[in-house]
């Protein structure tokens, strides 16, 4: 879809904080972060809502390591994610530690930097 920012992000016409990518699958620092390291996962394909994405057991395969990659990076047990999908019309997981996270949530680089070196 040419307007969906999703689908800008995954051809990279627009700049993100990729922490993870797999042929499917993208997960990227979310621009309006809650915490360090809340991250979006996505399908690579544009999929209206979540519950339409043809290999869901491998898109919550990816969430799941990506929330753990966020417990040990950040050294928190308490990882939240949400599905709504009203403010964007292409599916996507969000997935954050507690607001109670120490350091910046604004620190892109350095967050990507530590969820990157865990997801490795």
């Amino acid at each position: 879809m040419n307007t969906c920012i999703f689908c800008k992000i995954v051809a990279k016409e627009i700049p993100a904080h990729i922490i993870y990518e797999n042929d499917e699958f993208m997960a990227f620092l979310d621009i309006r972060p809650l915490s360090p390291g809340h991250a979006l996962v996505i399908p690579k394909k544009h999929y209206r809502w979540v519950w339409d994405v043809a290999n869901l057991a491998g898109y919550f395969d990816v969430v799941s390591k990506v929330a753990l990659a966020q417990r040990k990076a950040f050294g928190q047990e308490h990882i939240l994610s949400k599905i709504v999908g009203e403010e964007m019309h292409h599916a996507h997981i969000w997935v954050f530690p507690s607001d109670k996270t120490p350091g910046n949530k604004n620190d892109f680089e350095g967050n990507k930097e530590r969820l990157i070196e865990t997801l490795r």
